[in-house]
C-alpha cells in the first residue's frame, strides 16, 4: 500500500510552503487510496520549541485534513542508532574524532571546501576502537565510495532523472559526537521502518535525496521514489520567509484573518500545480480525483502581495468565490465565531437570518464586521445627514420620506414581501420614483448608501429598530 509522511520540525511557525507540502502528499494519499502519516521530526532539540510544535498542529487541524498513524522521531532514537551501527559494522562508515567547529559535529574541522578527512578516513580499525574505548568524542562518517568513479541516480516524480557522482558528495554525518542522529539518519531509519513508499517534500531537498539513498542502499533497504515540489517565492524572487516577509508566510496569519481553511487549501493547491482542464475553484472531493505529481510544475511558484496588501489576491477571490458558494447554515456557522470575537452578543438564529444578506458582499470572514455592522451593534456609525437626501431631490424631500415611513413601517407587515408592498405604496402616494423612496431609508437604518437589499435589511433589524433609527435620521436632517 502506498504510504506517504509529512515530517515537519518544530523550530518555527507552520510555513504556507510546508503546509502546501501537506496538502500535496494528503492528496496523494487519499487519490491513490495509500496512507497519510504525520512525522514531528524533533530530534534537533536546541532548537525545538513548545510554542512552534503547537503552531504546527493548530495550523493542521485548522486545515481539515486528518492523517492515519503519527510519530515523533525523538521517540525512535534506539531506531536511529541501530541503523546506524549496521552500516558502520558493514564498513560503510567510520568514526571522526576531529573536533567539531562551532559545536556542530555534521561539520568538517578543515576549512573551506570538503568532502573527506583522509587522516580520519583511513584510521585504522584497532587505533578507533581504542580511541573510541577511551571515551574520545566522535561523529560517525558515511564512507562514500571514491575507489572507482559511480554516480548515484534516482528518478524524481517532478524532476525526472538525477544523477551525482560519489566525488562531489562530501562523508556526511551519520550520528554526532554527542550520539543524537543526523537530519540525513533520522529521516531515512524513520523512513524505512515506517514503510514509506513516496516522499514528497520541498525542492531545496533535492541535493540531500542523494544522501538518502546511499544511506537506504548501505542498510539494505529499497529506497522510497522521490518527488520535489518547487518552492513558493515572493513577488522579488526571494524564498519566502518570516525574518524577510514576516507572518503572511504563516498558515495562522492566514486563519486569523478569516479565511475558510478548504478555500485556502484550494489556492496552495493551484500555487504550483494545476488540473488537466485548468479549472480553480475545486471541492476537496475534486481537488483528490485530480491531483497527480504530472500536474506539479517544475519552476518555482509566486505568491503575489505588497506591504499594503499582505495576500495574494487570488487566494482572496477563491475565498470569496467559496463564501458565495456554500449553504448559508454553514457560512452562518463560520461567522459566529467571528461576531462574538469581536464583542457583539449575536444569536445563532440572527446570524443565520444576516448571512444571506451579506453572503455576496464579503471576501474574507473577518469582513462580516464591516458588512454586517449596522446588524450587529445597537447604535450606527456616525455618518453625514446629507447622506440622507435622495437623488434629485432635497432636505425637505428627505424628511417627507421618514416621516411618512414612519408611519407605514408601524403599521406595516415585518415580511420581506410586506415591507416592499407597503414602501412602494407610499413611493406612489408622495408622487416619487421608488428609489427617492428607499434611500433615505436605507440610510437612516444602515448609516450608508450601500447596503444589502432593503426589504430584507427592514426585516431582520426589526421594527423597533428601524423606526427608532429613522427619527434619529429626522432629527439629523433639522440640522442642516
Amino acid at each position: 500500500m502506498l504510504r506517504v509522511r509529512f515530517a515537519p520540525s518544530p523550530t518555527g511557525f507552520l510555513h504556507i510552503g510546508s503546509a502546501r507540502t501537506f496538502i500535496f502528499n494528503w492528496l496523494y494519499a487519499r487519490h491513490h487510496g495509500g496512507v497519510m502519516i504525520l512525522r514531528i521530526d524533533d530530534t534537533d532539540v536546541g532548537r525545538n520549541t513548545e510554542a512552534s510544535l503547537n503552531s504546527i498542529f493548530d495550523g493542521l487541524r485548522w486545515l481539515g485534513l486528518n492523517w492515519d498513524e503519527e510519530y515523533k522521531q525523538s521517540e525512535r532514537l534506539g531506531l536511529h542508532s541501530e541503523m546506524a551501527q549496521a552500516i558502520f559494522h558493514k564498513g560503510l562508515a567510520y568514526r571522526d574524532f576531529t573536533p567539531a567547529q562551532g559545536g556542530d559535529s555534521e561539520k568538517s574541522g578543515a576549512q573551506g571546501a570538503w568532502l573527506f578527512n583522509a587522516d580520519m578516513r583511513n584510521l585504522g580499525q584497532e587505533e578507533s576502537d581504542r580511541r573510541a574505548a577511551a571515551g574520545e568524542p566522535f561523529a560517525l562518517r558515511f564512507r562514500v565510495p571514491r575507489e572507482s568513479v559511480s554516480h548515484v541516480r534516482f528518478a524524481d516524480g517532478v524532476y525526472g532523472e538525477q544523477v551525482k557522482a560519489t566525488a562531489d558528495i562530501e562523508d556526511f554525518a551519520l550520528l554526532r559526537s554527542d550520539g543524537m542522529p543526523t537530519y540525513h539518519l533520522a529521516s531515512c531509519a524513520d523512513d524505512a521502518d515506517l514503510r514509506i513508499t513516496d516522499i514528497i517534500r520541498g525542492q531545496d531537498h533535492l541535493t540531500n535525496t542523494f544522501k538518502h539513498v546511499l544511506i537506504f542502499e548501505a542498510a539494505g533497504c529499497p529506497p522510497p521514489r522521490f518527488a520535489h515540489v518547487p518552492l513558493l517565492t515572493a513577488p522579488d524572487g526571494t524564498k519566502l520567509s518570516k525574518r524577510r516577509h514576516g507572518p503572511v508566510v504563516s498558515v495562522t496569519t492566514y486563519r486569523d484573518s478569516g479565511f475558510l481553511p478548504h478555500a485556502f487549501i484550494n489556492f496552495l493547491c493551484l500555487v504550483g500545480w494545476s488540473p488537466k482542464n485548468d479549472r480553480e475553484q475545486l471541492t476537496r472531493q475534486e481537488l483528490i480525483e485530480a491531483f497527480t505529481l504530472e500536474g506539479i510544475h517544475r519552476s518555482n511558484a509566486v505568491v503575489n502581495f505588497t506591504e499594503a496588501d499582505p495576500f495574494d489576491p487570488k487566494a482572496v477571490w477563491l475565498n470569496a468565490e467559496h463564501i458565495r458558494t456554500m449553504a448559508v447554515a454553514d457560512l452562518s456557522a463560520q461567522l459566529l465565531p467571528v461576531v462574538r470575537a469581536a464583542g457583539f452578543d449575536v444569536s445563532p438564529e440572527k446570524m443565520l437570518r444576516i448571512t444571506p444578506l451579506i453572503q455576496e458582499r464579503i471576501r474574507l470572514l473577518r469582513d462580516v464586521l464591516t458588512a454586517a455592522d449596522f446588524f450587529l451593534a445597537a447604535d450606527l456609525a456616525p455618518y453625514d445627514a446629507s447622506e440622507l437626501i435622495p437623488k434629485k431631490g432635497d432636505p425637505a424631500l428627505a424628511a417627507r420620506v421618514l416621516e411618512c415611513a414612519l408611519g407605514v413601517l408601524a403599521a406595516a407587515q415585518f415580511t420581506h414581501d410586506g415591507l416592499e408592498a407597503a414602501l412602494r405604496g407610499a413611493a406612489g402616494t408622495l408622487g416619487i420614483k421608488a428609489g427617492q423612496m428607499f434611500e433615505p431609508i436605507r440610510v437612516a437604518v444602515c448609516g450608508r448608501k450601500t447596503a444589502p437589499p432593503l426589504f430584507g435589511t427592514l426585516e431582520v433589524l426589526g421594527r423597533e429598530t428601524c423606526l427608532g433609527r429613522i427619527r434619529q435620521a429626522l432629527e439629523k436632517l433639522k440640522a442642516i
